[in-house]
């Protein structure tokens, strides 16, 4: 990645996924000076492919990468790699993260797209699985798995939901409440209506072979064949590096877990901080947070450009010209 380091960027942006690399671009093509820090560690680099991005559909997280940095460099953005530890500043001032290594940047305004990171259940095994026959979101990942066994692992209420949508792409669907789940009359009859199977007991473990999932195990020895399995994560920001600068997670609506709330376009409660993809919305998918992203950073040129026309304004207005001097 770039090293080179302006003494102060137009924009910092601080997480280099789909949405930070969005942003980045839409401000490099609005002749922004851009630096993008990021530490390597997509939250979706276990998945085989990026799956409901029109055009790009099933290439692989690290392909979208490379070919996103590539288009972000084209429009003159600095890519820094690193992680962020401390953020400071305000809009008057301007902002100054500081990296892992020591390092400092600055920037007129702050963008973050840290994203999420994804709790998993505390069942051995499924962490090594994840992404690959572990998932999480039918309509990223349901089209792979079609027709075969699907375990859905109880973690919540939400997990019987997981089981009637995951209903949608196979006829084989074993719901395991885990003692965790404790469906209602009304959502067992709706489990026994679409013919998902209802197993109670914890989960043990789940069994791979062959570098294949194959099975969930119950305490007590009783295993259940399934070739993929299904959890709802709790997710929570990745925020620790802004409480500098006053902003925390909040906890989600959906109570999955916690998020930073922003306004329609972005904006935090920080002047001058804006926040685009999984950071502010769970439920978006790489496609939604790169274009949330692309209009956020239209919002921040939009802020920039304002302070740049006040600025001049003020300097117009003291000119001979208009002054009569």
């Amino acid at each position: 990645m770039t090293e080179h380091i302006d003494s102060m960027y137009d924009v910092l942006i601080v997480g280099g996924g789909a949405a930070g690399l969005s942003a980045a671009l839409m401000l490099g093509r609005t002749r922004r000076s851009v630096a993008v820090v990021d530490n390597g560690e997509p939250r979706n680099a276990p998945a085989h492919g990026v799956h409901g991005f029109l055009s790009r559909d099933g290439i692989s997280p690290a392909e979208l990468l490379a070919t996103s940095r590539d288009q972000a460099r084209h429009y003159g953005a600095d890519l820094v790699q690193g992680s962020v530890v401390a953020a400071g500043g305000t809009l008057q001032d301007g902002f100054e993260v500081t990296l892992d290594d020591g390092r400092r940047l600055r920037g007129r305004r702050l963008l973050i797209t840290t994203g999420l990171v994804d709790e998993l259940p505390d069942v051995p095994g499924l962490r090594e699985r994840w992404g690959r026959d572990v998932l999480h979101c039918p309509f990223c990942h349901g089209w792979e798995v079609r027709d075969q066994a699907i375990g859905v692992l109880g973690t919540g209420p939400w997990s019987v939901h997981q089981s009637l949508l995951f209903r949608q792409w196979s006829s084989n669907i074993t719901l395991f409440l885990n003692g965790t789940v404790v469906p209602v009359e009304s959502e067992l009859e709706q489990l026994a209506a679409r013919g998902v199977k209802v197993v109670h007991g914890a989960v043990e473990t789940v069994r791979v072979q062959d570098d294949a999932l194959k099975a969930v195990v119950l305490a007590g020895g009783p295993e259940v064949a399934v070739d993929a399995v299904v959890v709802g994560t709790r997710v929570h920001a990745r925020l620790d590096a802004f409480a500098g600068l006053g902003l925390a997670p909040s906890p989600h609506p959906m109570g999955i877990g916690d998020y930073l709330e922003t306004d329609a376009e972005g904006a935090t409660s920080v002047p001058g901080v804006w926040a685009a993809g999984n950071v502010t919305d769970m439920r978006a998918q790489v496609l939604a947070s790169a274009a949330a992203a692309s209009w956020t950073a239209v919002i921040i040129n939009n802020s920039l450009m304002a302070e740049e026309l006040e600025r001049d304004l003020a300097a117009y207005r003291k000119t001979p010209a208009v002054t009569g001097a």
